[in-house]
């Protein structure tokens, strides 16, 4: 199983061996997914139903309003659907206690399995300014090598600030713009040059290398790891 749906717990027969069998296709899925070195969208994912099985566990009745609803049929005064809430007795609640319990620690333990790869790959990274380093960092270039290889992958990044009730935070796009060949007279400064020539907005932009040890999944594991590490160096 690729997917693990959303309300996976409340949707179809709740019947604890089926539930089971359920998670334990998907986080094989995953399994196979982190021995390729492919993190993302697995731990991302992981994370997501982790917090939502967490919050059911400590909110009874939050695991009650995810409960699939009965369609009754069209109100035309109000012209919609409605829709009846389906109350599970007490005997589907204990079923559905015990598979969010069930699932809670082998959630955590393929998140915790995921973050050691995580966290190992990004120790084996260096990120690195190319050329000199201009006062706005908001937009740049990001170069993306590998060990060996003389293929280097340029992006383009923005870093945009989010806020919602609580905080605000950064988040970070990158845009693919070529891939080209570093050799004695294409230097990553000659890249530098050739870009400002092309581009020519960002006159004086940063711009950084981000080198990983290894080879690793471009998609999956380099580019959301390099997001994190354009994050953390720019201030």
């Amino acid at each position: 199983m690729k997917n693990l749906s959303e309300n996976w717990i409340t949707e179809g027969w709740v019947e604890i061996k089926k539930k089971k069998y359920i998670l334990l296709a998907y986080l094989q899925h995953v399994e196979s997914q982190f021995k390729e070195v492919k993190l993302y969208p697995p731990l991302g994912e992981l994370v997501q139903h982790y917090s939502k099985l967490k919050s059911f566990s400590e909110n009874r009745e939050q695991l009650k309003a995810s409960f699939p609803k009965l369609l009754e049929g069209p109100d035309f005064k109000e012209m919609k659907l409605k829709y009846k809430a389906l109350d599970p007795d007490d005997d589907m609640m204990k079923q559905l206690e015990e598979i969010v319990a069930y699932a809670l620690p082998k959630l955590k333990k393929a998140i915790e399995e995921g973050k050691s790869i995580y966290d190992f790959l990004e120790e084996e990274m260096v990120i690195e300014p190319v050329g000199i380093s201009p006062i706005y960092q908001k937009e740049g270039y990001a170069f993306l090598s590998f060990k060996d290889s003389k293929d280097v992958y340029i992006y383009r990044y923005r870093i945009n600030l989010f806020q919602n009730s609580l905080d605000t935070f950064k988040g970070i796009m990158m845009q693919l713009i070529e891939k080209v060949k570093i050799s004695l007279s294409q230097t990553f400064e000659q890249v530098k040059l050739d870009l400002i020539r092309a581009y020519k907005e960002l006159p004086n932009p940063a711009a950084y290398r981000i080198h990983c040890a290894h080879q690793i999944p471009l998609q999956e594991s380099f580019l959301p790891i390099s997001k994190r590490l354009l994050l953390k160096t720019i201030k």
